[in-house]
């Protein structure tokens, strides 16, 4: 079985912060949120080829981090865009590596910006025990959010309905970005030649759905898109359990730290409060308040209240010039 590591986005609502920084790359409790799926990737011996698609734009970027992580199966297959503007979308990004690489075998899909609570070898455990196409789902507790997402509809663990960003939801269960294909179910090229949507892989789950059986693996737990600044930092607070995180080399001095904020090394924090945030390394903050905000590597602050600020690399605030 193989592996794609969805990881081609630019994540442009998350800007200043991921401009020039895959969001794949932002820190969740002491681990970047890729490497905690490459992690698992690399433990399961079922995955032998884990590819991580990505774009040009952030290519050696990721291939600079797959050769100092210490990880044997990943590698890069590249999509020929540099800006959100020239992609293919995700399916016709799947399609183009599929066929670039030469991908035969069963197949697991997923996003490399997401952070889930269940153990991917469970998920890969009920493919192989369906031989069928299987998606995870999971149920975000609101309509609004529903309609963000591919809405499922289940008959037992079998898909029997699946909507993808439903205008009226009729329920909160969404298929979230894991899916696994057995390979005859390959059928990419297919679906785009009947000039179906390139852009969601939730358009091609429906489209599959009305021709063959799917399934679904539903779980409790967690699950995070990281997509937003709102949910980065949603992310972090779950991943620290109510807690704040100090790194090494940090320096706190009289300043209140609350929950779910993340100082890392070589940052600097006095005479300041700080709330559900967070400050990249050798980030200066003295004589602030801030509050969901995150402040990237190497920023200046000082006599300055942030709320729900995104502070990009080497800014001084104010800017006295």
């Amino acid at each position: 079985m193989d592996a794609i590591v969805l990881a081609g986005g630019y994540a442009t609502r998350l800007w200043p912060i991921t401009k020039h920084r895959p969001k794949m790359f932002l820190p969740v409790g002491g681990a970047d949120v890729i490497d905690r799926i490459f992690d698992e990737l690399e433990t399961d011996d079922r995955i032998e080829d884990v590819y991580v698609s990505t774009n040009e734009r952030f290519a050696p970027e990721f291939e600079r981090h797959i050769a100092e992580s210490g990880f044997t199966k990943p590698r890069l297959s590249v999509e020929e865009t540099t800006d959100e503007d020239e992609k293919f979308g995700v399916v016709g990004a799947l399609a183009q590596l599929v066929e670039r690489e030469g991908i035969d075998d069963d197949l697991l899909v997923i996003a490399g910006d997401n952070l889930i609570s269940f153990p991917l070898s469970d998920f890969v455990d009920e493919f192989e025990s369906r031989g069928a196409p299987t998606i995870a789902a999971y149920d975000v507790g609101s309509k609004e959010r529903a309609s963000s997402y591919g809405l499922v509809e289940l008959d037992g663990d079998q898909v029997v309905d699946f909507q993808e960003k439903p205008d009226e939801p009729n329920s909160t269960l969404v298929s979230i970005a894991c899916y696994a294909f057995p390979a005859e179910a390959l059928a990419f090229d297919e679906y785009l030649a009947g000039d179906n949507n390139p852009d969601e892989p939730g358009w091609f789950i429906q489209w599959l759905q009305a021709t063959r059986a799917v399934y679904a693996y539903t779980f409790d737990g967690a699950w995070f898109d990281i997509g937003t600044p709102e949910s980065y930092l949603e992310t972090v607070a779950w991943a620290l359990d109510g807690d704040a995180a100090i790194d090494a080399e940090a320096t706190v001095e009289n300043s209140e730290i609350g929950s779910g904020v993340h100082v890392m090394g070589g940052a600097v924090v006095r005479n300041s409060t700080i709330e559900r945030s967070v400050v990249f390394p050798n980030t200066t903050v003295e004589d602030c308040t801030v509050r969901d905000s995150i402040l990237d590597e190497e920023v200046d602050v000082a006599g300055t209240d942030l709320t729900d600020a995104l502070v990009g690399a080497h800014t001084k605030l104010p800017d006295g010039d």
